[in-house]
């Protein structure tokens, strides 16, 4: 397994799980009908919280892919990268533009801010779950541009 790919699957599987306990808890246990200073702070935090430790888990966990893997981690990105990269990027961005178009179009019109400001952070982690879902499955079939 190609040294980008390790890392497209380790940043997708611990978004994955830091942005679903984030969400499910937020389901839970935020209160839809009356949100007001304190429990829209303790939404921050939460969501402050859970991006800290996954951004935490990747660098330590990337760090020692590249350990173990150090010539490979320490390689430059050849063309076939560059491809893939781009191919992920390039997806991730319509992705992004549809979410952003509904939060900032479409949600304004009827819903509380707590709700849009919610549905942009989960544009960004769709987005970013398709650029790295993209980028396995481009290394996984052997994508050559």
């Amino acid at each position: 397994m190609a040294y980008k790919e390790k890392i497209a699957w380790l940043t997708l599987g611990s978004m994955l799980v830091a942005y679903g306990v984030y969400f499910s808890l937020l389901a839970l246990y935020f209160d839809p009908a009356a949100p007001d200073g304190p429990r829209i702070l303790r939404m921050l935090i939460l969501f402050g919280s859970v991006t800290i430790v996954q951004a935490i888990f990747v660098a330590i966990v990337a760090a020692i892919i590249a350990i173990g893997a150090r010539r490979a981690g320490e390689d430059r990105p050849d063309e076939r990268d560059r491809a893939i990269a781009r191919r992920g990027t390039n997806a991730a961005y319509f992705v992004l533009m549809t979410g952003m178009i509904l939060v900032g179009v479409v949600m304004p019109f009827g819903d509380p801010r707590w709700k849009i400001t919610n549905a942009a952070l989960l544009a960004l982690v769709i987005a970013e779950a398709t650029r790295h879902t993209l980028i396995i499955a481009s290394y996984r079939r052997g994508w050559h541009g």
